[in-house]
């Protein structure tokens, strides 16, 4: 957001004119992107239900993607932090972005309970057990904020995260 709006047209390949001539400020870039990066809940839930396997496959392929956007794209979640944090963001899209949250966390727990049902996942509470694999990734967006360039190598594998739920001996 320190950017000037003549260093975001030339991040772009255009001219400060041409930038203008579509957008009044960084700030209208700026909430154009934030709308266009959020997906409704039901395109998320058709996305997932349309993955084959398991569901702890699913919840693998879920968090692949969601890692490897952290990993390749990092400024894509600072983008969202910065919006969140933003008094000018206009509360239909703050309410949007808050949307597509919690339908991922109930996408998540629904993979979960299921994989609970087929012994793949541990049978701790599915609310504990959303809420650590949200910290994990939530911390990894916290490095990407402070520092962008290190994040890629950062960034571990989801079967990494996916541990943390695999069922003890004693479960089976």
């Amino acid at each position: 957001m320190a950017a000037k709006m003549s260093d975001v047209a030339s991040e772009a390949g255009v001219s400060p004119g041409l930038a203008y001539h579509y957008f009044q400020s960084k700030e209208a870039i700026f909430l154009v992107l934030a709308r266009r990066s959020v997906r409704p809940p039901e395109e998320l839930r058709a996305i997932v239900q349309q993955m084959p396997g398991t569901p702890r496959d699913r919840l693998k392929r879920m968090l692949a993607g969601i890692l490897e956007r952290r990993r390749k794209d990092p400024e894509f979640y600072q983008f969202f932090y910065q919006a969140m944090a933003s008094d000018s963001l206009p509360a239909d899209l703050r309410e949007k972005i808050k949307e597509q949250g919690l339908s991922i966390r109930e996408i998540m727990r629904g993979l979960i309970v299921e994989g609970q049902a087929t012994g793949e996942i541990a049978k701790d509470d599915p609310d504990e057990l959303v809420q650590a694999i949200m910290a994990c990734l939530n911390g990894l967006s916290r490095l990407a904020f402070s520092s962008p360039k290190e994040t890629g190598s950062h960034v571990p594998d989801a079967r990494i995260i996916l541990r943390m739920l695999r069922p003890d001996q004693s479960e089976e």
